[in-house]
């Protein structure tokens, strides 16, 4: 039986798969960890990351508030850079909890994935 890291290696595999990112649409990729979650934007033709935030700079409490502190930022780096559409890669974690928070914050700074 697989490991839940090892799980979550192959899912994220199957995703990147069919998941690239350009100069006109990066790939929005997401990590968390127990403490921290960060999130880039990333131009895989040329091998790039274009933008990049974390909560490790974060000044909210709790967990949530923290990747929506990092939704909001990243969706302002990418203004700054003329980028509105994106790729979502939530790199093999679960739709929920930390990652919707970000996603969902990005969405409402005014990403659109």
């Amino acid at each position: 039986m697989k490991s839940k890291a090892q799980r979550r290696k192959t899912i994220k595999h199957r995703i990147r798969k069919s998941i690239s990112g350009t100069q006109s649409k990066p790939r929005f990729s997401v990590f968390k960890s127990n403490k921290s979650i960060y999130a880039q934007l990333i131009d895989d033709t040329n091998g790039v990351t274009l933008a990049s935030a974390s909560s490790l700079n974060s000044k909210a409490t709790g967990k949530i508030d923290q990747a929506k502190d990092v939704g909001k930022a990243i969706a302002e780096l990418a203004k700054g850079k003329d980028i509105s559409d994106v790729v979502f890669d939530r790199s093999g974690f679960i739709y929920h909890g930390r990652i919707k928070a970000l996603a969902d914050s990005a969405r409402e700074s005014g990403l659109k994935f």
